[in-house]
């Protein structure tokens, strides 16, 4: 998908929304475990209660492989019921040396048909580069994350600046803002700012709205671009709204309520 067909959904579904299928069959309602895929089937019912809102799906690839070959089978289902114009984000966060990211790419971009990869930066540019050869797809580099441990490296400094900020700078010249995006935890709004002198046009991807405790207001405010420029992702304060028969309704409903806040910044 290019950034242009990204932006007009946006426009289109006045949303910013990114829903995270992080699917745990040990939480997802019990009835569904009767069916043949209870996986898929939550997805499913998650998606077509979600996509007049999301603009995004991002399903946390740990979530399917920990199930083995039962398990991807449920993710390249769910991949392909996601609506064609619906962006796909796979959150692997892969980065090993070319020959490998060549093959990860290909798993993902050619076997699977996502739009984007999370990819680790860590391994440099021959780490990442094989991704950007592909057309229309995506790298999503990490760039702040909200876990705790993130601050054990990204913000080291060297010659004034933090880590995360050289990471960007260098990484920028890799791609350009129509093949690369970058994480950024919605629990760090106050270095947004910061990031978006540094990458102003590039989308960012903002998981931890909702149950991690991010303020879509701040993030909005201070890294919001004439673009939009953001995909803000909510995973358990969606798809875990509720764990009994009424999960469809409940999702639906906390779906409709952030793209009610997103269209007031839009």
């Amino acid at each position: 998908m290019t950034k242009e067909a990204l932006f007009e959904q946006i426009q289109q579904k006045q949303s910013f929304l990114c829903v995270g299928l992080d699917t745990d069959i040990k939480k997802i309602p019990t009835h569904l475990l009767d069916t043949e895929d209870p996986i898929f089937e939550f997805n499913k019912q998650i998606i077509d209660a979600t996509k007049e809102f999301a603009v995004a799906y991002k399903p946390n690839i740990a979530f399917y492989e920990a199930m083995g070959a039962a398990g991807w089978a449920s993710l390249e289902k769910t991949v392909n019921y996601i609506p064609k114009d619906i962006f796909t984000i796979a959150d692997a966060k892969r980065g090993d040396i070319g020959n490998t990211s060549s093959l990860y790419a290909r798993a993902f971009f050619d076997n699977m048909n996502f739009d984007s990869v999370t990819v680790a930066p860590y391994m440099g540019s021959d780490s990442v580069k094989p991704f950007l050869e592909f057309k229309d797809k995506w790298v999503i580099l990490l760039g702040v994350t909200s876990n705790e441990g993130g601050k054990d490296f990204q913000f080291l400094k060297a010659d004034g600046k933090p880590l995360y900020q050289q990471v960007m700078e260098t990484s920028s010249r890799w791609g350009s803002d129509q093949n690369m995006m970058y994480v950024v935890g919605a629990t760090r709004p106050e270095y947004l700012k910061d990031i978006r002198r540094i990458i102003p046009n590039h989308f960012l991807l903002v998981p931890g709205v909702g149950a991690q405790g991010g303020d879509l207001k701040a993030v909005c405010e201070n890294g919001m671009n004439d673009q939009c420029g953001l995909l803000i992702n909510s995973t358990r304060g969606i798809i875990y709204a509720s764990s009994g028969k009424d999960f469809v309704e409940a999702a639906h409903q906390e779906a409709r309520k952030l793209q009610t806040e997103m269209a007031s910044f839009l």
